[in-house]
C-alpha cells in the first residue's frame, strides 16, 4: 500500500498544480523559530506565486512593512484585548494612528479584522465591545481618508447553534439578535465581507471522508430544500448563509478567513498527508474561485485565505497542528497546489555567504533612531533622497523604516566594520535582507 501511495502522489501533485491557476489567499501565521524574514517572505510570493492576498493574526509592523510596494492585499488583525478601547472613537483613532496609517498607501492593507473568533472566547465585556468597535474603526478609516479599508471579524463555524441540514443553519440563541443582526446590518451599510472559518477537516469521519475531499459519494439529503450536498464545505457555507437570510441579511457577502488541511498527522490518522492535502486545497481553490457558488448561493466566488502560508514548529497540540503549510521555511513546497508560478520552483536565490545589514534593535526609541537618521543624513557618505517624499523608500513613512534605510546605508558606504554598525548600541547586524518591494538596501 505504501508503495502504491508513494507512486500516485506525484500524479495527484501534478494534476492539483496543472488544474489550478487562480490566485489565492493565505493566513501568514509566525509560531514558529525558523522562518525567513517577512522581506524575504513578501518578495517570494510576489516574485514566485500567483498568491495575492496575505493574512495575519497581528499587526506587527515588521510584517506590515514587508509587504509595502508588492501590491499584495494586506489583511491585518487588531488584537482581542484592544477591543473595549477601539469601541470608543478616541481609542480607534489612536489605534489606527500607530498601527495603520504610517503604513498607508505604500502597503496595501484592504482589511483590518477585529479580533479573531471573539464569539467563541465567552468574554461578555469582549463581545459586547465587538461590534461598536467595528463602527468606530470604520468611521475612523473613513476621516483618516481610507473609506476603502474594510473592516470585519472572523468566526468560528461555533456561531451556529444548528447545522445538520444546511437550511437549519441559525445562530446560537441570544446572540442572533443582540449580536449578529446589528454586524450584518454593519456588514450590508459599509459593503464589507462577513468573516468565517469553514473546516471540513474538523468534521470528517472514515464515513464522510468522501463528502469531505469533493470526492463522488451518495451526498446528504435537505429534507426542506430537497437540495442534496455532495461535499461538505458547500454544506457548512449554506448553513451560515441559512443563518444569515433567517435574520434577512442573506445579501452579505461572505468571506473565507480560513479553511485548509493539515499535511502530517499523528500515526494513524486518517487521510492527514500531502497527497490529501493537495487534493482538498486544489479542489478548494477551483470551487471558490469558479464563480459556481453553491446551492444556495449560485454564482457566487469567495474571497479564501488558506490556511496556512508555513508549517509552524512551535504550535502545541498534535501533530497536524504543525503542518497546515503551503511551505517549508526554506520556502520550497510542502506540495503543489497551483500557485507557483510557471519555471518557479521556491527556494529564491540567498544572499552571498557573509553578506550583512545594520539594522535598528528591537526596542530602539524613537529619538535615538531619529539622531541616527540625522547623523547619517548630515555626512557626505549617503545619499538620504531615498527616505525623502518620493522616494523608492520614504513609504512607509516611519522613523523606523528609514532608520533602518540610512543605518545600513552608512554602515556600508564607511567600510562595513562592526563599529560602523554601533550608533550607540541602537543597532545590529543581521543577516537578513530588509529590502521591500522596490526598496532596496544596500549591501
Amino acid at each position: 500500500m505504501a508503495s502504491s501511495l508513494f507512486l500516485l502522489l506525484p500524479l495527484l501533485l501534478s494534476a492539483a498544480a496543472t488544474a489550478v491557476t487562480a490566485s489565492i489567499g493565505v493566513n501568514y501565521g509566525a509560531y514558529a523559530d525558523n522562518l525567513p524574514p517577512p522581506s524575504q517572505v513578501a518578495s517570494f510570493l510576489k516574485s514566485s506565486t500567483t498568491i495575492d492576498r496575505v493574512k495575519l493574526f497581528d499587526s506587527n509592523p515588521d510584517f506590515i512593512r514587508a509587504f509595502a510596494g508588492t501590491g499584495i492585499s494586506l489583511a491585518i488583525t487588531a488584537p482581542n484585548g484592544e477591543i473595549p478601547s477601539l469601541s470608543k472613537p478616541p481609542g480607534a483613532a489612536a489605534w489606527l494612528a500607530s498601527s495603520v496609517l504610517p503604513f498607508l498607501p505604500a502597503t496595501n492593507i484592504s482589511l483590518i479584522l477585529v479580533g479573531n473568533e471573539i464569539m467563541a472566547t465567552a468574554d461578555r465585556n469582549l463581545i459586547a465591545h465587538l461590534v461598536p468597535a467595528m463602527r468606530s474603526l470604520k468611521s475612523a478609516l473613513s476621516s483618516a481618508g481610507y473609506p476603502h479599508v474594510r473592516v470585519s471579524t472572523p468566526h468560528s463555524l461555533g456561531i451556529l447553534s444548528s447545522s445538520d441540514a444546511p437550511s437549519s443553519g441559525r445562530f446560537r440563541r441570544g446572540y442572533d439578535r443582540a449580536i449578529f443582526a446589528p454586524m450584518l446590518r454593519f456588514h450590508r451599510d459599509t459593503n464589507t465581507p462577513f468573516v468565517v472559518n469553514p473546516y471540513p477537516y474538523f468534521s470528517y469521519n472514515d464515513r464522510t471522508l468522501s463528502y469531505a475531499l469533493f470526492r463522488p459519494n451518495a451526498g446528504v439529503w435537505d429534507p426542506v430544500t430537497r437540495i442534496n450536498y455532495t461535499n461538505m464545505f458547500d454544506a457548512q457555507m449554506d448553513a451560515v448563509h441559512a443563518a444569515m437570510d433567517r435574520l434577512g441579511f442573506g445579501d452579505v457577502e461572505i468571506l473565507i478567513g480560513e479553511t485548509g488541511w493539515p499535511s502530517a498527522g499523528d500515526p494513524g490518522q486518517l487521510a492527514v498527508d500531502p497527497a490529501t492535502a493537495a487534493e482538498f486545497n486544489g479542489k478548494l481553490i477551483r470551487k471558490v474561485t469558479s464563480g459556481r457558488g453553491t446551492p444556495r448561493m449560485p454564482g457566487r466566488r469567495f474571497e479564501t485565505y488558506l490556511f496556512a502560508l508555513f508549517n509552524e514548529n512551535l504550535k502545541p497540540g498534535p501533530t497536524a497542528e504543525r503542518n497546515w503549510g503551503l511551505f517549508r521555511p526554506d520556502l520550497s513546497p510542502v506540495y503543489d497546489v497551483g500557485v507557483l508560478r510557471a519555471g518557479q520552483t521556491g527556494r529564491p536565490t540567498p544572499a552571498p555567504s557573509g553578506t550583512k545589514w545594520c539594522v535598528p534593535k528591537p526596542g530602539a526609541s524613537e529619538s535615538a533612531l531619529q539622531a541616527n537618521i540625522e547623523y547619517v543624513c548630515s555626512t557626505n557618505m549617503v545619499d538620504c533622497k531615498q527616505i525623502q517624499n518620493g522616494g523608492s523608500c520614504f513609504l512607509p513613512n516611519t522613523v523606523q523604516n528609514h532608520a533602518a534605510y540610512a543605518m545600513n546605508a552608512y554602515y556600508q558606504a564607511a567600510g562595513r566594520n562592526d563599529f560602523n554598525c554601533d550608533f550607540r548600541q541602537t543597532a545590529t547586524l543581521s543577516t537578513s535582507d530588509p529590502s521591500y518591494g522596490t526598496c532596496k538596501f544596500t549591501s
